[in-house]
């Protein structure tokens, strides 16, 4: 789909579509404004929603053999790879990635479509002994219309997370995208079409979340709710479908840390810092934004943290840039208002807190807190930005305390090579999921989710299909012959 124009249009069921409205998409790496998309209204929404519902209707997903779904999810998985090469530099640009981190991101989203395709034609109910007089068995069938609300951190990805599971189970999907960074996700549909998903499978709205958002998660046909992003935007959409009575998997940030023990390998553990805080700009639900440290050795890390920190090199992500530009002046100046809170509030800032001097776009200089106490907003609230905070522990309880010591639950990591002490920390840290000796261990087959204010339900894995679909168990009294 080349667009000489650079002005993008909304995909519901099956057809791209303009609207009266266009919503300006900015350069975080300049400031500039480069393209347009179209704005969605909540007719569109209706719109959306009603194709959806015509195509959960004719059963074109679910009247078929499984074997033929799978078959569709593959083609979709090609289609992607196909498009890489001209939505990667659409990505990197719109979100301030690198071209690398955007092509690598459509690889993975191909690979969500490839994963859940193989289990297309596995999703298979159960018999239940009941006695001699019944035959009692369970079927799986799918929710129905899945409204899933992207965020702007991550959208190639993350729209692949959701969408391929519920197009594997058979439902349908209406899309938000977010507003911010909506462009790059419009190949994911156009991945879709060519590979001859059926119409109505699959739309995809750009729009302001307080209105389209809104209007999709209240819409009274809509059968389940998938939602990342902050907590208070979730608890909004939590309240409207409560109104409706309709399941949702929510995945709304942390607040995760690292806990590390002397005997931990140094390399091995600054390797997990660059990529735990400082990949993407810190924009990241699941970012080491907290590091707790044995005393032994606190001086020892908050030094080499702060090398690591001072030798990134700034830029834009077209640029290949170590760090990379925040997403929007909202979020810049959202990041460098905790910083100066921290600052306030007694933290000792060893590098960074504050904007590049030299360069004109959304930046902030990786950022380095020590000393961070529990009492501090920067120990326990979400920053979303290129900002760490390091706060030394005495001894192995005291650590799980402090990891522990928040509102939010999504990841924890332990780095020791003590393998009981790591199976101690796997049972001691409140979180979704743990990692040993490697920030972001995991993938695509993992179940990824959170505890407390960071969400529940699952994505990922093979746990995360049945959130797409319903259990409908059978029970049947067979009449004895005489």
């Amino acid at each position: 789909m080349t667009n000489p124009t650079n002005h993008w249009l909304n995909f519901i069921g099956g057809q791209w579509v303009d609207a009266d409205r266009a919503t300006e998409v900015f350069d975080p790496a300049t400031g500039e404004s480069f393209a347009t998309i179209a704005c969605a209204d909540v007719d569109d929404v209706n719109l959306a929603v009603e194709v959806a519902r015509a195509c959960v209707d004719s059963g074109v997903l679910t009247d078929c053999r499984p074997a033929q779904r799978a078959q569709l999810m593959h083609r979709i998985a090609d289609e992607i790879r196909k498009i890489a090469d001209q939505g990667a530099p659409l990505l990197a640009r719109e979100n301030g990635k690198t071209l690398a981190d955007a092509r690598e991101e459509f690889m993975i989203a191909a690979r969500y479509f490839e994963y859940y395709a193989g289990m297309a034609d596995k999703i298979e109910g159960r018999s239940i002994p009941l006695g001699a007089d019944y035959v009692d068995f369970t079927y799986y069938e799918p929710v129905g219309i899945s409204a899933q609300i992207v965020p702007w951190n991550f959208p190639v990805d993350i729209c692949a997370r959701s969408l391929a599971p519920a197009l594997a189970a058979g439902n349908a999907v209406v899309v938000k995208s977010p507003e911010i960074t909506p462009l790059a996700m419009t190949w994911l549909a156009t991945a879709c079409q060519r590979a001859g998903l059926p119409q109505g499978a699959l739309s995809m709205l750009s729009g302001p979340g307080r209105k389209i958002g809104a209007a999709l998660v209240s819409h009274p046909d809509i059968n389940q709710i998938v939602f990342t992003g902050s907590v208070p935007t979730g608890q909004s959409i939590l309240r409207a479908a409560a109104e409706n009575a309709v399941p949702s998997v929510m995945e709304l940030g942390g607040k995760s840390a690292a806990v590390v023990f002397p005997d931990t390998d140094m390399e091995q553990l600054l390797d997990s810092v660059r990529w735990g805080i400082f990949f993407n700009a810190g924009q990241v639900c699941s970012a080491m934004s907290r590091l707790l440290v044995h005393r032994d050795i606190y001086d020892q890390v908050v030094e080499r943290v702060a090398e690591l920190a001072q030798g990134l090199r700034i830029g834009a992500g077209l640029d290949n840039a170590e760090l990379t530009p925040l997403v929007s002046a909202q979020q810049q100046q959202q990041v460098l208002r905790i910083c100066d809170q921290a600052v306030a509030q007694g933290a000792r800032l060893v590098t960074g807190g504050k904007a590049p001097a030299d360069r004109k776009g959304y930046f902030v200089e990786a950022t380095v807190f020590a000393d961070v106490t529990p009492e501090m907003s920067l120990f326990t609230d979400e920053v979303f930005g290129p900002v760490i905070a390091i706060t030394p522990f005495d001894d192995e309880q005291q650590a799980w305390e402090l990891a522990n010591g928040t509102d939010f639950g999504l990841v924890a990591g332990v780095f020791t090579r003590d393998l009981s002490r790591a199976m101690r920390a796997s049972k001691a840290l409140k979180a979704g999921q743990v990692f040993v000796n490697e920030w972001y261990a995991g993938g695509i087959e993992t179940p990824f989710g959170g505890l407390k204010l960071s969400g529940f339900g699952r994505e990922k894995g093979q746990e995360a299909l049945y959130s797409y679909v319903n259990t409908k168990n059978v029970a049947i009294r067979v009449s004895q012959s005489d």
